[in-house]
């Protein structure tokens, strides 16, 4: 038997990929009956609307490793491959796409474009695929899902009336962050908090100094608040009256008191705009207080303003700064002041505040009984900081407004405005949703369970990017347990950003975006795998140098070599490598119970997901002790061929879950008894 003289990736990587698919083995169904302990991976669904980066060639490498590694050990496993329509975010790609051919989604049919956009997304959904093929993956494609899937929906639809019944769910008139570009409002975590540099004025308010760097907010102000122990302002009373001249002239103000006044900011005094400022909304609904828009949905001044109407407020702000002046009610104006500020995480406009009917979720009832399942270790985190992160964000945790003003997503049933659910709200429900489970209340948990949900449920591992902890982790983890009763999976394993080489993240406008198909097709697919998984350790960022992958390239010509010379020792075809200890040297025997304790480390490192470090591990062994030292021994006559076919075999399926293409292609031309269809069913190597 022997392989060709070099190792050609691109021939041998979709001929392996069709075996795989061809055996059947990536759906748990079609394995034999002694795999019978379920693992499960929920792949988190990648949105359909573009490439696969870099991040998710890290997700999918690090998820197969998982999958091939407990497949190899017995377990029936399951690792559920998805695609997400990804809402506001789709959208936003699509958008793009429309102002490049001088359209405009705003004078578009809402059917229209919804069909514009699922045929991109149907588009992009086979690319996707065939991407995530490229990366080896041996997710069961059976069972794909994709969040907009009717079954999918029905789940969906369900949790919101359950919701409902139990007075979870009401609309209501609140403060939301609106987006004046996309036209939709966004939760908390879909805004970006920026710093930025702007000028700070006081302001002369009868007898007191505001200070305010959005005096565009103020025409509507008729209400000044301090706090009830400020001595500085005892003389003034709760509902005191005071007649004062203004932007657009005299008004009346009345005096507030509150504790949410900080005393130790500005003259701790201020003005309140309830219908754009979340702490002024606050203490207009504390105190019962008139709310009036000042800004429209368009980020432009109404007529309130006076000549300043229908003025975007970036160029209304200096004329109604230069009309205060004229009309001696400005103190001082401080030139550099830096503050926080929220803006649309995806076009980076400003976010303005506004009060909007919208669906809002209670969230507290839900994140009680996650503080407590997590509190009492029934999920455990990797790295183990991520637990205080999600507990901190639970334990402070606010009404989420569930509402998006888009065409593309899932309509939020009832609601005449056309208004669509947060994505987040859909894919949160995704390890039960996909598996079948359907919350329907007044009828039992046993009748609304699919086969897939009694046997793979809760899943083993949920493994997705540590920005996702608030997103995604936490609120799958708070819909399971609402929903199922359930933790929706035993570990959360949280990778770290991919960078590029210098350690920055990558950027379309930087220039510095790394495709890993590129990585690919240049290196091969194992080179990547191990460049994107030796020494990365869970939640640290990754700087991906082509120097790493090429180097792995290097080392699976290595594996490539020692195996050809390995097989041209092979007199007979028919050799069988798992004969009996009894045709073993002293030195064979000593050779193998080596291998069996790296064997066992390398078993301990996998079941603890340091994967970094097992990877790593198997590296060296095979370079520096199998190839270095034992093929030499051999060519010295001092061990024997059986030794050296024996650790070959053992070799490659611990490479396996790291290298499955190179690894597979050899294991297809070695002469063993018992051999298997595919290595990715061999036994894993026993340690000693």
């Amino acid at each position: 038997m022997e392989l060709s003289p070099n190792y050609n990736s691109k021939e041998v990587e979709d001929k392996i990929y069709q075996l795989w698919e061809e055996s059947g083995f990536f759906n748990p169904d079609n394995l034999n009956k002694s795999y019978k302990k379920p693992f499960t991976i929920i792949m988190p669904p990648t949105n359909a609307n573009g490439n696969l980066h870099a991040g998710h060639a890290l997700v999918m490498t690090i998820e197969d490793i998982m999958t091939r590694y407990k497949r190899m050990q017995g377990f029936k496993t399951l690792w559920l491959p998805g695609l997400d329509h990804a809402g506001f975010e789709t959208q936003v790609v699509y958008e793009k796409q429309l102002e490049k051919e001088g359209r405009s989604r705003f004078k578009m049919e809402p059917k229209e474009l919804y069909k514009e956009i699922a045929e991109f997304t149907n588009n992009n959904k086979k690319n996707i695929n065939a991407q995530v093929k490229k990366m080896g993956a041996s997710c069961d494609w059976s069972r794909e899902k994709f969040t907009l899937d009717a079954d999918i929906v029905k789940t969906v639809y369900a949790t919101f009336e359950k919701l409902k019944k139990d007075n979870l769910i009401y609309r209501g008139k609140k403060i939301i962050n609106w987006c004046p570009k996309h036209q939709t409002s966004l939760s908390d975590l879909e805004t970006a908090d920026v710093e930025k540099t702007d000028k700070f004025y006081y302001l002369k308010y009868g007898p007191f100094i505001i200070a305010t760097a959005r005096p565009e907010t103020k025409f509507g102000d008729k209400y000044v608040v301090m706090h009830p122990k400020d001595k500085r302002y005892k003389d003034y009373e709760d509902g005191q009256k005071i007649d004062l001249e203004w932007i657009n002239g005299p008004i009346t103000a009345t005096v507030i008191k509150d504790e949410a006044i900080d005393m130790d900011f500005g003259t701790g005094v201020m003005t309140i705009t309830p219908w754009h400022d979340a702490i002024d909304f606050g203490i207009a609904e504390r105190h019962n207080l008139e709310k009036e828009q000042i800004i429209d949905f368009y980020g432009k001044l109404l007529p309130i303003a006076g000549e300043f109407a229908g003025m975007k407020i970036t160029e209304a702000r200096p004329l109604i700064i230069e009309k205060l002046q004229a009309k001696g009610l400005v103190e001082k104006i401080e030139e550099n002041y830096k503050h926080v500020v929220k803006t649309c995480y995806k076009c980076n406009t400003l976010i303005e505040p506004q009060i909007k009917e919208q669906w809002f979720l209670k969230m507290k009832p839900l994140a009680a009984p996650a503080i407590k399942a997590i509190k009492n270790g029934k999920i455990k985190f990797i790295p183990e900081h991520y637990k205080k992160i999600a507990l901190h964000w639970l334990n402070n945790i606010i009404d989420w407004n569930i509402s998006r003003q888009i065409v593309w997503g899932i309509p939020i049933p009832g609601d005449t405005s056309g208004d669509t659910f947060d994505t987040w709200f859909s894919s949160g429900q995704w390890p039960y949703a996909v598996l079948g489970f359907l919350p329907l209340r007044g009828i039992s948990r046993r009748e609304t369970k699919g086969k897939d949900m009694k046997t793979f449920y809760p899943t083993d591992v949920m493994e997705t990017g540590g920005d996702l902890i608030f997103f995604w982790v936490s609120r799958m983890i708070m819909f399971s347990l609402y929903n199922t009763g359930k933790i929706p999976f035993k570990n959360v394993y949280l990778h770290g950003l991919v960078m590029d080489a210098k350690g920055q993240k990558m950027s379309k406008s930087k220039g510095n975006v790394i495709n890993p198909l590129d990585l690919t097709e240049k290196f091969g697919t194992d080179a990547l795998r191990m460049g994107l998984v030796v020494g990365n350790t869970p939640g640290t960022s990754l700087p991906l140098d082509e120097n790493k992958i090429k180097a792995y390239r290097n080392f699976a010509t290595k594996i490539w070599n020692a195996s050809r010379f390995v097989l041209l020792q092979t007199e007979n075809p028919k050799h069988e490598i798992r004969s009996s200890k009894q045709s073993l040297n002293s030195n064979d025997k000593k050779a193998l119970n080596d291998f069996k304790k790296i064997a066992k480390q390398i078993t301990k490192e996998m079941d603890e997901f340091k994967f970094y470090v097992a990877s790593e591990k198997i590296y060296h062994y095979f370079w520096h002790t199998f190839c270095d030292k034992i093929i030499e021994d051999y060519k010295k006559g001092t061990v024997s061929q059986q030794l050296l076919m024996t650790l070959l075999l053992e070799c490659l399926k611990i490479l396996h879950p790291f290298m499955p293409f190179i690894t597979e292609e050899i294991y297809q031309q070695l002469p063993i008894k018992d051999k298997k269809k595919c290595i990715m069913i061999e036994s894993w190597p026993k340690g000693a």
